[in-house]
């Protein structure tokens, strides 16, 4: 076979496409009724980890949320109650919203690969082990009074008292703000040019300020392990 038919099959092969209708649904179907089986036969010889009833005279020390909401009980740690409870989560909520409206790229359409979207799959993963990271920590190592406890350590109400936190003067904390937030717009658009142009002007501030937000999460999480660094900015409305 000469070189141009062998590059013609795997055209072909790349480009070859299955019906929804019966061979997606089928599969669909299958593995839904396998992952049921499967749960029903966990849930039958696994008692779920219901603990005794609670005592309003013995609070629970730590008290913790189901695991699903422990990420957010550990972005308590680091931010204000209104903003780990309700700004956060919402800015997730939105961010999983308007991707259908920022993503541009035809590619793929019904069918996402790594190839097609490096940056929206390397970003969500991200996002994703991120997440699962925080309700680890949350789950595994915060022991009484939520301290930090390594896996290996035994929880204990004898600790180390934590070093003081300290905030950053407002002044500084707006600079720094307005540094991360005006390189971190810029330096993408300058570097990756075409990605910018292919979004539009529109398109390219809401997604660059929703990964810088998911960013800055973690940026606010370091500077609280490393410097013991409690607000950024302070104002009589919300601190950060």
């Amino acid at each position: 076979m000469s070189n141009h038919a062998d590059a013609q099959a795997a055209s072909n092969k790349k480009t070859e496409k299955v019906f929804s209708w019966p061979d997606l649904v089928a599969k669909e179907f299958i593995a839904a009724i396998l992952v049921t089986v499967v749960l029903l036969v966990y849930s039958y010889y696994v008692d779920a980890p219901l603990r005794e009833l609670a005592n309003p005279g013995e609070p629970e020390n730590p008290a913790k949320a189901p695991w699903y909401f422990l990420g957010l009980q550990e972005i308590l740690v680091y931010f204000d109650p209104w903003i780990a409870g309700v700004v956060v989560p919402s800015i997730i909520i939105v961010g999983l919203m308007v991707i259908p409206y920022v993503d541009v790229n035809p590619k793929g359409n019904g069918g996402y690969c790594f190839r097609d979207r490096k940056f929206a799959v390397t970003v969500f993963m991200f996002g994703f082990i991120f997440w699962y990271v925080l309700i680890i920590v949350g789950t595994y190592m915060r022991g009484p009074f939520w301290s930090f406890f390594w896996p290996w350590e035994t929880w204990s109400f004898d600790f180390p008292t934590p070093p003081p936190l300290i905030n950053l003067p407002n002044w500084l904390g707006v600079f720094a703000l307005l540094v991360y937030f005006g390189f971190g717009m810029l330096i993408p658009a300058v570097a990756f040019w075409k990605f910018a142009k292919q979004l539009g002007f529109i398109r390219y501030n809401i997604t660059m300020s929703l990964f810088l937000l998911m960013m800055g999460v973690i940026v606010k999480i370091a500077l609280r392990l490393m410097f013991n660094i409690k607000y950024i900015l302070q104002t009589p409305w919300f601190n950060i």
